[in-house]
């Protein structure tokens, strides 16, 4: 690319879910940093639009649309206004999500169909609406923010690890489908990160320090971390990256064996 522009995103129309805060927020403001002219989805109305005021306060281009992602009423209502305000979109993040803790004998049929109407089903609604003009121009990136936890269980957290690794083959799904048509569907699996989802894990003694040290890289990592890796995946700079699933956890997916006590080599 031309100029500072290296990635090609700038003018993009990109909407990202969640956005409000925690990676959605990281992802938002990296985009609107990228050039992009960004809409930031969020059930909550407030945030979102401080989160876009000081996005536009920076000389950014960014447009906050109340939405609850698991309506397919409000979703389209937010594309229409997408459309409307700002033209057709180029990228869509699909982000929202949210996490029930729970063992499975105890788990609420309620609280099982809710977590997976928000991390799953929304993550297809999205795709569906903001898909669409996709289609119809024969070019289009989607990215959707999965976890390790897909291909990792985790433990008495409800339908988390199922939703995302529903998320993990929808998103190869939509890449088998949609690739001829031009559209690319990739994934990002954040490994262990600090957002306000998860502060209240590190807020406890010693978390943090514990949590490090099983991660090869020896850092929590951040919002930003996972963002950057949106960027590229949503850029011209991936344009042959279909269908694939980045792990974004400084190596702690890959450190299993670590585990594995081995007298005389450790």
């Amino acid at each position: 690319m031309k100029g500072s522009d290296w990635l090609g995103l700038a003018g993009r129309i990109c909407v990202v879910t969640g956005a409000a805060s925690g990676i959605g927020r990281a992802i938002a403001t990296a985009m609107v940093g990228a050039g992009a002219v960004t809409a930031l989805l969020d059930r909550n109305r407030s945030d979102g639009e401080a989160v876009a005021a000081a996005l536009r306060t920076g000389g950014g281009r960014a447009l906050a649309i109340e939405c609850d992602t698991s309506d397919g009423a409000s979703v389209h209502a937010a594309a229409d206004e997408v459309g409307r305000r700002l033209g057709s979109c180029d990228v869509l993040v699909n982000n929202a999500g949210l996490l029930r803790a729970g063992p499975l004998e105890s788990l609420s049929l309620e609280d099982w169909n809710h977590l997976l109407s928000v991390n799953l089903t929304g993550y297809l609604i999205c795709a569906q609406a903001f898909g669409k003009p996709m289609l119809a121009r024969g070019r289009g990136s989607l990215v959707h923010v999965a976890s390790v936890a897909a291909h990792h269980p985790q433990p008495r957290s409800g339908a988390y690890s199922a939703s995302k690794a529903g998320v993990a083959i929808l998103s190869r799904q939509l890449a088998v489908e949609w690739g001829p048509a031009g559209i690319r569907s990739n994934v990002v699996s954040p490994g262990l990160i600090r957002t306000p989802l998860s502060e209240a894990f590190y807020r406890a003694p010693g978390v943090s320090e514990r949590r490090a040290q099983v991660v090869p890289s020896r850092r929590i990592g951040a919002p930003e971390d996972i963002a950057d890796v949106v960027l590229y995946l949503a850029s011209d700079r991936a344009a042959y990256v279909n269908g694939a699933d980045v792990a974004v956890d400084g190596g702690f997916a890959a450190a299993l064996m670590d585990t594995v006590p081995r007298p005389g080599f450790q």
